[in-house]
């Protein structure tokens, strides 16, 4: 099966689907969309909490700013029910060192399932990067009980769709399926996963089509702007080693080179299952134990990923004839296991609104100037503005990031942004999809999945001292790469942000 990107529509379009009971609309076309959410949800390089790209109203904050510390204490408490309930609908075994993690929603009418493979760019190296991306996309074409024309037309019968995605700390084989159908895409998953054929016909095919996106990275200049920012932010960092791969490392790659990766790849201590629905523990603990079970266990241990350190600003230019300059900013971020990460995630919010506001709005330099937090191992935040004058929209950018630094926020402002968090948060786990990479995203990167309940409790805690504490800390020492005109560039206004 083709990847495809997963935007906001896709998510929209899967929570309808899933809520729409027995008049659930079995179409191949909306399997794929609630599927692909998974491959991709927590790959995508992004908080979805940075980067929305609503701000919040000035009523809601004003409301905010009203409530009474007993309104404040009924609703957190409210909260911390629903995150208990929400955990004890989770349940962890183990399988011959495999972690499984089933969560139970009853009456759901789709089921949504993810092994993942933890490692990620550390798996790899410059010579064979992309290779775990392309083995996972040529085991999707076919497996040994299910050849090619079989398999789809199986997909199609039951609506079942299969999906994979890579990041640099791990990827997932995934599924999305009905639940009257479950057992059929049960079998389906579980053979492609043990069981792929990697025909040479499917691996030439798989290998053709990598070879053609890497290929025209180039030609778009966002995404070009990604593999320049790579080169300098990761530099002696694993993360250079990108998953998706490259045209040199994946043109040498041979099939056989797909299936001993595969056999080494196939141990249950690197391995994490995930699987959320209306579905019983202890059922699929026996499944599970019959097919997973049996891999050898290994001796996989994860280790922690080496942090990030930018100790001076930098500014990379590269000649490319546009009517617009793009430029991306990024600067070293806390990971989901230190508590940094939560005051983090309210000043990136801040931050993206205030750049909105005087950037787009009030100057109308860009169209879309954004600042983000992703959730990565070795985390990072940034900048990003496509502007024909570069030098004046990231100075208004930068003084944001300096206000931040130097003027206390209110708590208000706090306050509306939590309450910004909440709608998108709970409009975000809709899907079964969606809660199972919440629940692998923690898991694998936030010290356990348990803590992907917690997120809500700790942003209420957040002061306006701990805001400017990390916008300090963290916000300093920016890596620029700016796609344009160097001649229009002034590296002095890029590099006056240092921090202390």
């Amino acid at each position: 099966m083709r990847k495809a990107v997963v935007s906001g529509q896709w998510s929209v379009v899967s929570r309808r689907l899933e809520n729409s009971g027995s008049g659930f609309v079995r179409s191949a076309l909306s399997f794929v969309l609630a599927a692909l959410l998974l491959a991709s949800a927590t790959l995508t390089g992004g908080r979805a909490f940075a980067q929305s790209t609503q701000k919040p109203k000035a009523a809601q904050a004003e409301q905010a700013s009203k409530q009474s510390p007993q309104t404040d204490a009924t609703q957190t408490e409210a909260e911390r029910r629903a995150a208990a309930a929400s955990e004890a609908l989770v349940t962890e075994f183990d399988v011959n060192g495999l972690k499984v993690l089933v969560k139970k929603r009853a009456g759901s009418q789709t089921v949504a399932g993810g092994l993942f493979i933890r490692g990620g760019s550390r798996n790899i190296t410059t010579e064979n990067a992309g290779i775990e991306s392309l083995m996972l996309d040529v085991a999707t074409e076919s497996s040994l009980n299910f050849p090619r024309e079989k398999m789809r037309s199986e997909l199609a019968r039951t609506g079942t769709v299969l999906g994979s995605s890579e990041n640099y700390d791990y990827s997932v084989l995934s599924f999305t399926a009905t639940r009257p159908n479950f057992d059929n895409a049960w079998a389906i998953f579980m053979d492609v996963a043990l069981h792929p054929s990697f025909t040479k016909e499917d691996f030439d095919l798989a290998k053709a089509r990598k070879l053609s996106a890497l290929s025209d990275d180039a030609d778009d200049p966002d995404t070009y702007l990604q593999r320049l920012q790579e080169r300098v932010a990761y530099a002696g960092h694993p993360y250079l080693n990108r998953p998706e791969g490259t045209v040199e490392a994946v043109t040498r790659l041979s099939l056989d080179d797909i299936r001993r990766y595969h056999q080494q790849m196939l141990q249950t201590s690197r391995l994490l299952l995930v699987i959320v629905g209306d579905l019983d523990a202890a059922t699929l603990r026996d499944r599970i134990a019959a097919t997973f079970g049996k891999l050898p266990r290994g001796e996989y241990h994860a280790e922690p990923i080496p942090q990030l350190t930018f100790n001076a600003p930098t500014v990379e230019v590269t000649q490319r004839g546009l009517p617009t300059n793009y430029i991306q900013g990024l600067f070293t971020a806390p990971s989901l296991t230190a508590t940094d990460i939560y005051p983090m995630e309210v000043a990136s919010s801040i931050l993206r609104d205030r750049v909105f506001e005087e950037v787009r709005v009030k100057r109308n330099l860009s169209y879309a100037p954004n600042a983000f937090l992703n959730s990565q191992g070795a985390n990072v935040g940034g900048i990003y503005v496509t502007a024909v004058d570069a030098n004046q929209a990231v100075r208004v950018m930068l003084d944001e990031i300096r206000r931040l630094q130097t003027q206390p926020i209110d708590q208000t402002d706090i306050t509306g942004v939590v309450s910004q968090y909440l709608t998108n948060y709970y409009l975000g786990q809709e899907t079964n999809a969606a809660q199972a990479a919440n629940l692998a995203e923690y898991e694998i990167l936030g010290g356990g999945w348990k803590n992907s309940f917690d997120t809500i409790a700790h942003l209420r805690s957040v002061t306006p001292a701990d805001v400017q504490h990390v916008s300090q800390k963290y916000m300093r020492n920016l890596r620029f790469v700016v796609l344009g005109d160097p001649k229009r560039v002034d590296k002095a206004v890029f590099m006056s942000q240092m921090g202390e």
